[in-house]
């Protein structure tokens, strides 16, 4: 099932390719008017929050066929939104280790994502009282984080360079037309 992960995230966004062109051509009147960077990261953020939580809802659907359950019923929280923005956080990783190996890279956006989900784990534990993610396996740290996902997190940090590319494609193509 892992083997799939990495299709799935690409045809998840595909799907929200046009979404994502519909908001980078709002960025030319960000351009157009001089205004800061900060609403553009914070549109990089939007997306990045958005293409997690739709490829979440995705991918346990899918997991819910797999159960035999043919609603293919997907499910995800409203706080991944939050924390699948912070994806944003990789592109400045992504600028300066552009050039590695890619094992390299997937170690390193691993180890970051693995560090965002420990962290964020815990201040919803501590605040709420409960993580809306919860790994019972044995090697977990806290139910928050488990090495069963490293594979997972590789490939989404190795995805999430390629969304990085795209979204800075299409900024170039608007600033260059604008």
């Amino acid at each position: 099932m892992l083997l799939l992960f990495p299709f799935y995230y690409f045809y998840s966004f595909l799907i929200f390719g046009s979404y994502i062109s519909n908001i980078y051509l709002n960025i030319k009147l960000c351009l157009i008017n001089n205004k800061s960077m900060e609403n553009i990261k914070l549109r990089r953020y939007t997306i990045y929050g958005l293409l997690g939580i739709c490829s979440e809802i995705f991918w346990t659907g899918l997991e819910s066929l797999l159960s035999s359950d043919y609603t293919m019923e997907g499910k995800t929280y409203i706080w991944m939104f939050f924390i699948y923005g912070l994806g944003v956080l990789l592109e400045p990783v992504h600028n300066k280790i552009r050039g590695r190996n890619i094992l390299f890279r997937g170690v390193i956006y691993m180890l970051i994502i693995f560090c965002i989900e420990l962290i964020t784990g815990l201040l919803l534990k501590s605040f709420l009282g409960v993580c809306p993610w919860n790994y019972t396996d044995r090697q977990s740290l806290f139910g928050i984080i488990t090495p069963s996902f490293i594979p997972v997190w590789f490939s989404v940090g190795l995805i999430f360079e390629k969304v990085h590319d795209l979204l800075d494609a299409i900024a170039y193509s608007i600033k260059k037309g604008s």
